[in-house]
């Protein structure tokens, strides 16, 4: 399961011009299950998401995660965090999870992260989304597990 999380001050997602997601300080999550993940992937993911220090205590360090902060996430289904870019100019996408098995990962993801206290709202898995942010610090994390 591969993830790009961005520290936020705010974040929405919409389709077809609604909103059907977002969140005020945070985190915006972008998920893509690959191929051979299953429940254990998800649950990895969502635990290693909600101990990641990337808030700043009082001191100015990056020292808090998202359950000490009480923030909130946006979480984004994203297959072409799966690209890969090594030949040609056109990105494939095969080691990505197929549909059905990256929406029930997605769903058990977003479980797991609320079972790890991280209240969290969602896109909407193979829909065209628009995705708005503003990436506070700005800071942006690559997770693989």
């Amino acid at each position: 399961m591969r993830a790009l999380i961005q520290r936020v001050t705010r974040a929405s997602v919409e389709v077809e011009g609604t909103v059907i997601g977002q969140t005020g300080p945070g985190l915006l999550i972008l998920i893509c299950a690959m191929q051979g993940d299953d429940d254990t992937q998800a649950a990895q993911m969502a635990a290693k998401i909600a101990k990641l220090r990337i808030f700043q205590d009082d001191a100015g360090k990056m020292n808090l995660s998202p359950r000490d902060k009480g923030g909130s996430a946006l979480v984004v289904s994203q297959f072409t965090l799966a690209a890969d870019t090594r030949s040609g100019n056109r990105p494939g996408f095969s080691a990505a999870a197929p549909p059905a098995e990256g929406d029930r990962l997605y769903r058990r993801f977003t479980e797991a992260l609320r079972g790890e206290g991280i209240p969290c709202e969602t896109g909407r898995f193979g829909a065209s989304m628009q995705v708005s942010l503003v990436n506070d610090g700005p800071v942006t994390i690559w997770l693989e597990v």
